[in-house]
């Protein structure tokens, strides 16, 4: 009998996979668990419409993040921490402080782990890095300057 698998199991097959298993197996053990079910017409078309809309979602992800990091290439993002005279500051700026800047600056809302910066502990210029999608980042300039 020809199933369509709905989790990955171990030793049998990926999920989305069509496999062929016995009669027994697939009504005893993957139907009652929910764990596959028959490949018939109706059920192979509703996976295929289900792979195609997840692919043109990501495709318009790809797309909105490819926008985005040509917009922030090269910008410089400035943040003003508190610190003494000689340009050190009082603990350093963090990620999250360079995301918040981000987006009050920019609009652009991105995670505090999608931001990759050195440990910025003085003032000055530092190279920052974007992870906006697998492989898409923007590289851009963080001004640190001493403020109140």
């Amino acid at each position: 009998m020809k199933v369509i698998l709905l989790k990955d199991i171990k030793g049998t097959g990926k999920k989305d996979q069509i496999i062929e298993a016995s009669d027994g197996f697939a009504r005893n053990y993957l139907f009652p668990k929910g764990l596959a079910k028959e490949a018939s017409a109706a059920n192979l078309n509703s996976i295929e419409t289900a792979k195609k809309a997840q692919q043109h979602r990501e495709n318009v992800e790809k797309a909105n993040a490819e926008e985005t990091a040509r917009k922030l290439a090269g910008k410089v993002l400035r943040v003003t921490a508190r610190g003494a005279e000689g340009g050190r500051l009082y603990g350093s700026v963090t990620s999250q402080e360079l995301a918040d800047a981000l987006e009050k600056q920019y609009g652009v809302k991105v995670e505090k782990r999608r931001i990759d910066s050195a440990n910025i502990r003085n003032a000055g210029e530092y190279k920052v890095n974007v992870w906006l999608y697998a492989g898409i980042t923007a590289e851009m300039t963080a001004v640190v300057e001493v403020g109140a």
